[in-house]
């Protein structure tokens, strides 16, 4: 119960929204370049924390729990499904 009671206290700090891109996973082993964005969506805080613990971002058929601290998408939903194999989400830099 304490640690919800910081990430509450956390969520007033983290960002009203984010761009999320969704890639191709790494074509190689050892490959660090995810080619191409297969999609992309403005997400904004719903003011709601995910299953994963996280704040809950929605918009444009995505919806995301993401680590504003590390800038991590920790899970994702893309038109409420699963994404389609292969793909991962990351944040738009900046």
């Amino acid at each position: 119960m304490a640690s919800l009671g910081r990430m509450e206290s956390s969520s007033a700090s983290h960002p009203a929204s984010y761009t999320v891109v969704l890639r191709p996973a790494l074509a190689e082993p050892g490959d660090s370049a995810r080619r191409g964005v297969l999609r992309t969506a403005l997400v904004e805080a719903t003011g709601e924390f995910g299953a994963s613990g996280y704040p809950r971002y929605a918009g444009e058929g995505v919806q995301a729990d993401i680590d504003p601290r590390t800038r991590t998408v920790e899970a994702v939903t893309l038109d409420g499904a699963e994404l389609p194999y292969g793909w991962v989400a990351q944040l738009a830099d900046g």
